[in-house]
């Protein structure tokens, strides 16, 4: 057995090891620095996936040759090590131990504390949804039903709160070649989104206003489209989330789905003229087809004072994060200091994104690295803008099913003349203030030129490197960068273009000549359906083969997808982890 460097596969066998490399060069020097410097030899921190029921010989393994286990991690057979980089290939030889995979940094976008669960508490979505107009909707028959919203995630997991409510669409991700990991979440970023937008009591009938103090998600009644590019690591790429958008366009109406809405809980730091970028033009051909698309403005942007992209893409609606410090009125909120700020593109909204209580995933990494957060059995807390732009798309939802004839320029005029004011904060941060779905809902539907966006649109013409802004796939220290696409193929953006503008992108599985799904859909055990999964053919982006693959995993939103942690301390030194985890129902 080889040591698993990346996404593995052969021609006769599916999927053996599935990872990811988040390569941070001064991290690992330091490392590797302070463990010479204790005189044990270089040790490297891992992630060790070991055969079914032999957990107790690989922790054996481990420890005879020199390691110590640091984490057990139930939901992939396995465990964080820290191993002598020296013993790395006698390990990998175990009969014990499936696969070896490095376990660095990569970030996310929310922050969390372990306090008890409290519908009163700020970060409750029954005081979120009071905050920000959802129950005044609610009570007057708006719950988001016959609304689709398209979550582009790290998957959804099963869940009561989802159950019969989650359509999957084309699983884009590397997990995709693993039946087991095909659709889930095994980080828990996805579901937790999910649950803020859609979340319903279990027993509460479809259509009915979530009683008071529930747990229910801004839109009860919407469904989700669980178009998942993000591996268990996070590992994606652009080309896989313009893969994603263009499959939502084309199937917008396919079978009885309805997406007016597609949430983008992530984003890059590229600060590609958004008139050439392919991942703003991707998002602009989203919003000419009629769907709202809603992307997070970014956790401290990557450090610099822009918006992430695609939310810097001044025709869609960008999103900060807004702290209700303890009231439901707006006149004493902030904005925290990880919600990215604009320079010449501003947020057109906030909304709650401090601490906010959705659903858990149990046996993910953050839930097994970071108990602190849990709240009870079902539920965990996270801040960022990520959970912002949940919020704001479960509200366009209601207010999409008030009036189905809106379009996407005309629910933004509402949204951003509807938000209630925040004396203490200014434009840059704020935007026009906090979302209020229920002022507008009660709005007038915007008429003549007012409301008609004018910008220069994209064109698409641009580069996949500045689309990926610093943010790359890694092979063996070798970057996936330049035009390539995953494949290593070269991806003309001159090519894919018009046929994106045309809705012609994808032809059956396959999208721009790159086979990525099976043909259509087929019956699932907890989904409504779910779309076949094809076999991805070996291939290559640098000299060598797909075997003994590994990825950065640093390509989502804020900084990276991080705020200011999940228990008092940031997610930026956190880890994507795992190999493999069971399709089993969590929620029930």
């Amino acid at each position: 057995m080889s040591i698993a460097y990346g996404v593995t596969w052969t021609d006769q066998r599916p999927i053996r090891r599935l990872i990811v490399l988040a390569l941070s060069v001064l991290l690992l020097t330091a490392t590797l620095a302070a463990a010479s410097a204790a005189g044990i030899g270089p040790r490297l921190p891992v992630i060790v996936r070991s055969a079914p029921g032999a957990e107790a010989a690989a922790e054996q393994a481990i420890v005879r040759n020199g390691g110590t286990v640091a984490l057990r991690l139930g939901i992939v057979n396995g465990f964080k090590a820290f191993v002598p980089s020296s013993r790395l290939h006698e390990l990998a030889a175990a009969p014990a131990i499936v696969a070896i995979t490095p376990d660095l940094p990569v970030r996310m976008s929310s922050v969390t504390s372990g306090l008890p669960y409290d519908t009163s508490e700020d970060g409750s979505l029954s005081r979120i949804a009071a905050a920000t107009g959802a129950t005044t909707a609610w009570n007057k028959g708006y719950t988001g039903r016959g609304v689709d919203i398209a979550l582009i995630d790290t998957g959804v997991s099963p869940a009561a709160e989802l159950a019969g409510r989650v359509v999957n669409g084309p699983d884009l991700s590397f997990d995709s070649q693993e039946p087991a990991l095909r659709y889930l979440d095994g980080y828990g970023h996805g579901t937790h989104m999910a649950g803020i937008i859609a979340a319903r009591p279990p027993d509460l009938a479809a259509g009915s206003t979530p009683p008071p103090n529930s747990f229910a998600g801004i839109a009860p009644d919407a469904r989700i489209v669980n178009v998942k590019v993000g591996a268990f690591d996070g590992a994606t790429d652009v080309s896989q989330v313009l893969a994603a958008i263009d499959w939502i366009v084309q199937h917008r109406k396919s079978g009885d789905l309805n997406i007016r809405v597609i949430n983008m809980s992530f984003g890059t730091d590229g600060i590609q003229d958004y008139r050439l970028d392919p991942l703003t033009y991707a998002v602009e051909v989203a919003w000419q087809a009629g769907i709202v698309v809603v992307a997070a403005a970014g956790n401290a942007g990557y450090g610099t004072m822009h918006l992430n992209n695609p939310a810097h893409d001044p025709f869609i609606i960008a999103v900060g994060a807004d702290d209700m410090r303890g009231s439901v009125g707006s006149g004493n909120d902030i904005v925290p200091a990880f919600s990215s700020r604009g320079k010449a593109r501003f947020p057109d909204v906030v909304a709650p994104g401090k601490s906010v209580i959705s659903l858990r995933v149990p046996g993910s990494f953050i839930d097994e690295a970071h108990p602190a957060g849990r709240i009870g059995d079902k539920y965990f807390r996270g801040s960022g803008t990520s959970q912002s732009a949940a919020v704001v798309s479960g509200a366009v939802a209601l207010l999409l099913q008030q009036r189905p004839e809106l379009t996407p320029d005309q629910v933004k005029y509402l949204l951003r003349e509807s938000a209630a004011p925040m004396p203490s904060e200014g434009t840059a941060a704020k935007g026009e203030g906090r979302m209020k779905i229920d002022a507008a809902i009660a709005a007038s539907t915007p008429t003549g030129t007012a409301h008609v966006q004018t910008w220069e649109p994209a064109t698409g013409l641009g580069t996949l490197h500045g689309a990926r802004g610093s943010l790359r796939l890694v092979d063996e220290g070798v970057a996936l960068d330049g035009e390539n696409d995953i494949f290593g193929q070269h991806f003309s953006t001159a090519e894919w273009a018009p046929r994106s503008a045309a809705h012609t992108a994808w032809q059956g599985g396959t999208w721009m000549g790159l086979e990525l799904t099976g043909e259509g859909w087929c019956d699932d055990s907890w989904t409504a359906r779910s779309w076949t999964a094809r076999s991805w053919t070996a291939r290559s982006w640098t000299a060598r083969s797909w075997t003994a693959r590994s990825w950065t995993a640093r390509s989502w939103t804020g900084s990276g997808w991080s705020g200011d942690g999940w228990t008092a301390r940031s997610w930026t030194a956190n880890h994507w982890a795992g190999d493999s985890w069971s399709s089993a129902g969590w929620g029930d």
